[in-house]
């Protein structure tokens, strides 16, 4: 057994050196070969190339593979900064579309202050709200026109579609409007088109109740709320809402004005046949500086 193992290793060793000798040799003839500028080198040059590249397509997969796989990795990459990048500019285009949006409203309330249609006698004053100083208690907002604008207690005030309250206190620079939605305001409206007259009393809820109805049945959900005008205090036709019903089935009123962003006010000028003189001082009235030596 030791004699056969050392006879075939004594007949494949000079077989192997004389394959690696063959191999030297032929890669060092390729060498020249394609180093050896002629013409007639050229054409075989190409002849070979011709016949052995296609040949080996499938020797060259895994090489055009991992090129492909590179590619692709660095291509991936560039794709992850990109979308981080939109990401980036996702959030910062959030931002604008927020403030866009705020632009917007405020932009469609000023033009509904501008748009409403209002009897042609009555003037108005806009003015904006500095401060809700409501309470469980008591609704009311403070505007930044006042006495020097020659408002005077009693006024109606709206916002660009609905009645909002009357002005109930006024000072030299800002006034106090009660909402309709304050316990002291009492509204005398009408509900159409039933024409039913009724009292829109506020009871500090969002939806005040209608008290004093004479015929109940004549009035359906949806029907609009006008002021009647009576007293003399309120010009007649402000949109006030419309009669919705609460879990109880009682009628309230879905006011139109827009409670949750008041942020400009029309005052109507209505000298009406009523004066309010009752004001309970909310603001108290502006009295100028005693002079000297009085």
């Amino acid at each position: 057994m030791a004699k056969d193992r050392s006879s075939s290793s004594d007949f494949v060793a000079p077989i192997r050196r004389l394959l690696t000798a063959v191999l030297v040799l032929a890669l060092i003839a390729t060498f020249i070969v394609w180093r050896i500028d002629s013409p007639r080198v050229e054409r075989f040059r190409a002849q070979v190339t011709d016949r052995i590249v296609p040949n080996f397509d499938w020797a060259m997969a895994p090489v055009t593979g991992t090129i492909n796989l590179v590619r692709n990795f660095r291509s991936y990459q560039r794709i992850a900064e990109q979308n981080a990048e939109l990401r980036r500019e996702l959030r910062k285009m959030q931002a604008w579309k927020e403030a866009a949006v705020q632009l917007e409203q405020e932009n469609a309330r000023l033009l509904d202050l501008n748009n409403v249609r209002l009897d042609p006698r009555l003037t108005v004053i806009s003015g904006m709200v500095l401060a809700d100083s409501g309470s469980p208690f008591r609704q009311s907002v403070l505007l930044n026109v006042g006495a020097r604008d020659g408002l005077v207690d009693g006024w109606a005030t709206m916002d660009g579609i609905g009645l909002v309250g009357r002005i109930s206190g006024v000072a030299e620079n800002t006034a106090r409007v009660i909402l309709l939605t304050d316990a002291s305001s009492r509204i005398p409206a009408t509900i159409q088109p039933s024409g039913q007259r009724a009292i829109v009393a506020g009871d500090n809820s969002a939806t005040p109740p209608v008290d004093f109805l004479e015929s109940p049945d004549l009035v359906r959900p949806g029907d609009r709320v006008f002021s009647s005008g009576d007293g003399g205090v309120f010009p007649a036709g402000l949109l006030i809402g419309e009669i919705a019903k609460d879990p109880g089935g009682r009628l309230r009123v879905r006011l139109a004005a827009d409670y949750e962003r008041l942020e400009f006010l029309r005052v109507l000028r209505h000298y009406g046949n009523e004066p309010v003189s009752d004001t309970a001082q909310i603001i108290a009235p502006h009295s100028p500086p005693a002079e000297v030596g009085e």
